[in-house]
C-alpha cells in the first residue's frame, strides 16, 4: 500500500544524429493528468515532428494505468520502451514525454528504440523520489484526559491527523496505513484499558 513516486519535473536533452531529444518527466497522477502533460508538452514544442508519451500513471503495478504512444514514429520504436523503462523503475505516478526534432537522418528502428529509451532512462537517473502511502480513514473518540497519551502514539506510528473536532469529547478523523491499523487498535486497547476504538470513515 505505498511506493515511490518523483518529487520534481526532470528535463534531459541530446542529439543523435542531427536529431534532438527532449525528454521530460513528471509526477502524474491518474490518466487525465498523464495526458494533460503530454498536450501541454506538445503546446510548448508546436514545431517538433513528434512528441512520444509514456506513463505509469497510478501504482507501479497498476496495468489499467498504463499508456504510451509512438506519435508518428514506426510502431513498437518510441511509446514501449520508453514504457519498460517507466516500469523497470519501480515508480508511480509517472509520466515521460520526449519531444524529437527531426534532423534529416534516419535512425532506423534499432536507433529509434535506443534513443527513446536512453532519454528516459538518462531521466530516470536524476530522479528524487518520495515515499506516498496510500492511507485509510478513521474515526476515533477519546476523552480530554486521554488526548495528550493518544497524540504520543499517533506521532510515533506516524499517522495523519485529518481533522479534529473539540465538543465534550474529542472527535478525530485519522489517516492510517492499511498494514498498521491492527496492530495499532491493539495498542488502542492495551493502553485506554479497551475505552478507544477505530472506526472506518464511510
Amino acid at each position: 500500500m505505498e511506493y515511490f513516486i518523483p518529487k520534481a519535473e526532470i528535463i534531459f536533452e541530446e542529439e543523435i544524429k542531427k536529431s534532438r531529444f527532449i525528454t521530460y518527466l513528471r509526477h502524474t497522477e491518474g490518466l487525465e493528468q498523464a495526458k494533460a502533460f503530454w498536450a501541454e508538452i506538445k503546446q510548448q514544442h508546436p514545431q517538433a515532428r513528434h512528441h512520444c508519451w509514456a506513463c505509469v500513471a497510478g501504482s507501479p503495478n497498476d496495468s489499467q494505468q498504463y499508456g504510451f504512444s509512438d506519435d508518428g514514429e514506426p510502431s513498437g520504436t518510441a511509446g514501449k520502451p520508453m514504457l519498460s523503462y517507466l516500469i523497470g523503475s519501480g515508480l508511480g505516478e509517472i509520466s515521460a514525454v520526449v519531444v524529437r526534432y527531426y534532423g534529416g537522418i534516419l535512425l532506423g528502428t534499432g536507433g529509434l528504440v535506443k534513443a527513446y529509451g536512453n532519454g528516459v532512462q538518462q531521466a530516470l537517473l536524476q530522479v528524487e523520489k518520495f515515499r506516498k502511502v496510500l492511507r485509510q480513514s478513521y474515526r476515533l473518540q477519546c476523552e480530554y484526559d486521554q488526548f495528550n497519551s493518544l497524540q504520543h502514539l499517533i506521532d510515533e506510528w506516524d499517522i495523519v491527523i485529518e481533522e479534529q473536532q473539540f465538543s465534550d469529547k474529542i472527535e478525530l478523523t485519522l489517516a492510517i496505513n492499511p498494514t498498521q491499523v491492527e496492530t495499532f487498535q491493539m495498542l488502542l486497547t492495551q493502553r485506554f484499558a479497551g475505552k478507544l476504538a477505530l472506526v472506518k470513515a464511510v
